[in-house]
């Protein structure tokens, strides 16, 4: 269906005195809201709040970077954590407009940053130093605020980010056809590729997608999946007719990911190394240590790599995960994080037996998810889309 937004030509019309977002575990929009509560009218502040889980992860790289543009932060809590208060600069013109960060624990502070730029007067360059974290995502953001028609420069190698308006404040009205999720697209290529009889294609998602998590089945393809991609219109297809192979793998484009091809590795021959993982120990749970914990449950070997907190290997027993049907019956505890519940859900594709405790947490970012996912069960060498 069709959304129809009507702009404030960057600048919030609040209501009240003070404006309070209580946005549960919804890291995504605690972060991009924190920045565009710059454009909130003087005196009016804004606190972004959420579940007991939200406050444990980290927002303080942002917050630190808000003060430099002049906004006022507090930390009602934990400093560095929600809930925090965000007072906007009185005057947008006399923001910074050179911001130099470090590594990032989350490349969203970086996108929530851009998101803002065109709306202040003299735009943002952002220099970054260290490794730049998750890429891919900050292209996007780059390459969404380009089609919208601000003004966007970046270096090659990501380090110089500089994002205008051409000439003028803010970008106008746009109609823009919005992607599917291809983080959401990647359990079901995953499970493609982990029956023999199934093959799934994934519409809306081609050869000129933005998203970094658009190149999943490039890894399903190493590992002997067959992938076929169209352009106009553009879609996926993503089957197997060989054993899949183990693989290397590092995920910093596309970390959301990286628990599907956990899912997918453990019915592959051999060891499976999955790294560029550091920024999952602060998604909606610690995915690392939450895929260690059940993807054991089946009898597969998996830790994080020596001397690398952000690797994991995995590795099926030998013979293979049992999937037969006297197997003992697993349940997979899902964290309150509907990634893990997704990716969890691959494993009952080939092995019986399995319960997904909390299986409602899908509903964060996929309400219809089950719906779909039941489609695949009892299939037979047919391609589904």
């Amino acid at each position: 269906g069709d959304l129809l937004v009507t702009g404030v030509d960057g600048c919030w019309q609040p209501r009240d005195a003070e404006v309070v977002l209580d946005l549960g575990n919804a890291g995504t929009a605690t972060r991009f809201l924190a920045a565009a509560a710059l454009l909130s009218p003087v005196p009016v502040p804004v606190t972004l709040d959420g579940n007991a889980r939200m406050r444990e992860r980290p927002i303080g790289e942002l917050g630190q970077a808000l003060e430099r543009l002049g906004a006022t932060i507090e930390y009602r809590g934990t400093p560095g954590f929600p809930p925090m208060r965000i007072t906007p600069p009185r005057d947008l013109a006399m923001t910074g407009r050179v911001l130099e960060l470090g590594t990032t624990q989350s490349s969203q502070f970086i996108s929530a940053l851009l998101l803002v730029a065109p709306w202040l007067p003299s735009g943002m360059t952002i220099k970054l130093s260290g490794e730049v974290t998750s890429p891919s995502y900050v292209s996007m953001t780059l390459g969404l605020l380009a089609r919208l028609g601000a003004s966007v420069r970046a270096s090659d190698d990501l380090r110089v980010l500089r994002v205008g308006a051409g000439g003028r404040e803010g970008v106008g009205k746009f109609d823009y056809a919005v992607e599917p999720d291809a983080s959401g697209a990647t359990y079901f290529w995953g499970a493609g590729a982990i029956r023999e009889d199934l093959a799934v294609r994934v519409e809306g998602l081609g050869v000129h997608s933005l998203q970094g998590d658009a190149s999943f089945p490039s890894l399903l393809e190493r590992m002997g999946a067959t992938v076929t991609r169209a352009a106009e219109p553009a879609w996926t297809r993503v089957s197997r007719a060989e054993e899949l192979k183990a693989l290397g793998a590092d995920m910093t484009d596309m970390p959301d990911a990286a628990m599907t091809l956990a899912a997918v590795a453990c019915f592959a021959s051999g060891r499976s190394v999955i790294k560029g993982l550091r920024t999952l120990r602060v998604k909606e749970t610690d995915r690392i240590a939450a895929m260690i914990t059940e993807l054991s449950k089946i009898g597969v070997e998996i830790g994080t790599m020596p001397g690398d907190d952000g690797a994991i290997y995995v590795e099926p027993p030998k013979g293979g995960v049992d999937c037969s049907e006297s197997c003992p019956a697993v349940e997979f505890d899902t964290y309150d994080d509907h990634r893990m519940a997704m990716s969890l859900a691959l494993v009952s594709l080939r092995r019986p037996n399995v319960v997904v405790k909390d299986p409602a947490c899908v509903a964060k970012t996929y309400p219809t998810f089950w719906k779909d996912f039941a489609r695949l069960h009892g299939a037979a060498t047919e391609e589904h889309s």
